[in-house]
């Protein structure tokens, strides 16, 4: 992978990750000193290693826990933008249909991961680190490289024994959560562990070597400038030696940056066409907001002051996107005199933003501006009709101001376009529930808790709305829905046991 922690240093220290440190010391002990490092081979993956089917149903398993996990950054912002650049990316790849789901995680580590199921872990300190777009880029691509030569999937089921151990581990906690037995802690663990996996898999030279030249390939073909790639492995490797001995070296102390995959990577780029990319304006905003996101309170003061130096060394977009940070930093405070004050700076020039409007909006129904904070949100939206993050700020707007008729039909056509977003879906039944319709606020629920995998939640959701309801015809739709889903969870049972013998 192209960064590997160590488990107790990937995520901030709590009780659950403590959990989840001693579940991966019981799960590899003594067989972890003989662990393989490397793949059997550098072609395709045989499909009796692990199918596909089954690597999905694990990673989808592994990501209902993550997404739990307080580490994890549920911003609409964030989200939109790095799911937009890990699909920008595959679809220059030689499988572009690979569903690929690229996530924030809050840690200032500089570091990033891969999890079966095309699912990609970026730690927020990797984005803030970046000193451009295509740098960023460069860290999804070769994690992706490493899930479409699904090496990921063909580590994890080797032979070796502490191989076996640590998936029957994992395999028991998802079988727990899938229970519904909502062991937070178990669950949480889970995700942690399968999230260290490229530490415990140890992945080959060759197969770090492919997934470079892979991820440069789909660099090149998703229009970004393939110089980013070898100026991320200076960095890193710049940053290896700044924290050798203090645990700051993440990614080189798992994953040494040779210097045969440096001069590969500069010989590949040499003989590419020469290329430019300009950086999105949105790749500032939510670079800027996961700097402070990425901070406990106690840590702002140095947050904020990292964004001032920015804001009198940049110009144009970087410069508000600073200012924008700032705002940011004030509105978690709680300091909404500063919040304005800062917006009123990042807006300076006639700079806007999807991520500007969207706090905009925020603060004003923080302060119970709920006509002014709607006029601004429909002005948003008619402006960026593709920004999630308008859309919910929209949503809110509207919720706020009583208009929940308004934003069930809003909701409709944001589902329509947006079909895999769970949380348009709970801020639906939110809305159904205030207007009295429990019914169909309990079938809204039922497909959130589908879409994010709480398969037995949904079950229950579905249970309860056909309780409530008296018409046949929608009785006779949630029971063909309720064995539907059941049979899910058999199956996905069933596949997880493989692991547990």
């Amino acid at each position: 992978m192209m960064a590997g922690a160590r488990p107790a240093s990937r995520f901030r220290p709590r009780a659950a990750w403590r959990l989840g440190a001693v579940l991966v010391a019981a799960a590899i002990g003594a067989g972890a000193q003989a662990q393989p490092s490397g793949l059997p081979s550098m072609g395709s993956a045989s499909a009796a290693e692990l199918s596909p089917m089954l690597e999905q149903t694990l990673g989808d398993a592994i990501m209902e826990q993550g997404r739990r996990d307080p580490a994890y950054i549920h911003d609409p912002d964030v989200s939109q933008y790095l799911s937009r650049l890990g699909k920008q990316l595959v679809a220059g790849s030689s499988n572009p249909g690979q569903p690929i789901h690229v996530f924030a995680i809050r840690d200032p580590q500089i570091n990033a991961f891969a999890l079966p199921g095309g699912y990609v872990g970026i730690h927020s300190g990797l984005v803030v680190s970046s000193e451009n777009e295509s740098q960023l880029a460069s860290v999804v691509a070769h994690e992706i490289g490493h899930v479409l030569q699904r090496h990921v999937a063909r580590g994890m089921t080797q032979q070796a024994q502490s191989s076996h151990l640590m998936m029957a581990s994992v395999a028991a906690a998802l079988l727990a959560a899938l229970a519904g037995s909502g062991d937070l802690a178990m669950g949480v663990a889970a995700f942690g562990q399968a999230a260290a996996v490229d530490q415990q898999l140890g992945f080959s030279r060759q197969a770090e070597q492919e997934a470079d030249r892979i991820g440069l390939d789909m660099l090149r073909k998703g229009g970004y400038d393939p110089n980013g790639m070898a100026q991320m492995f200076g960095q890193l490797t710049n940053a290896s030696r700044l924290n050798e001995g203090t645990g700051g070296g993440t990614y080189a102390s798992t994953h040494p940056l040779s210097i045969q995959r440096m001069s590969d990577i500069q010989n590949r780029i040499r003989e590419a066409p020469a290329a430019q990319h300009h950086d999105s304006d949105t790749y500032w905003y939510v670079r800027a907001k996961l700097r402070t996101l990425q901070e406990r309170s106690t840590g702002q003061r140095s947050v904020e002051a990292a964004l001032r130096r920015e804001t009198e060394a940049f110009q144009g977009v970087p410069r508000s996107a600073a200012w924008y940070g700032l705002a940011y930093s004030a509105w978690r405070q709680g300091d909404l005199v500063a919040t304005r004050q800062a917006l009123d700076k990042a807006g300076e020039g006639g700079m806007n933003s999807p991520e500007i409007a969207g706090l905009s909006i925020a603060l004003a129904i923080k302060q119970k501006r709920h006509d002014e904070a709607f006029v601004q949100a429909e002005a948003a939206w008619s402006r960026w009709p593709q920004s999630l993050g308008v859309a919910l700020a929209l949503v809110d707007a509207l919720q706020k101001s009583g208009q929940d008729q308004r934003a069930v039909q809003f909701l409709d056509e944001r589902i329509r376009q947006w079909p895999d977003e769970a949380g348009l879906y709970q801020l639906r039944a939110q809305s159904y529930e205030r207007l009295g319709n429990g019914v169909d606020a309990r079938r809204s629920m039922a497909v959130y808790y589908e879409k994010v995998g709480a398969l037995p939640t949904a079950v229950e959701q579905l249970q309860q709305a056909r309780a409530m309801s008296s018409d046949f015809y929608v009785q006779s739709q949630m029971d063909v829905e309720i064995r539907r889903l059941r049979e899910k969870v058999r199956s996905d049972r069933a596949l997880l046991e493989r692991f547990r013998k």
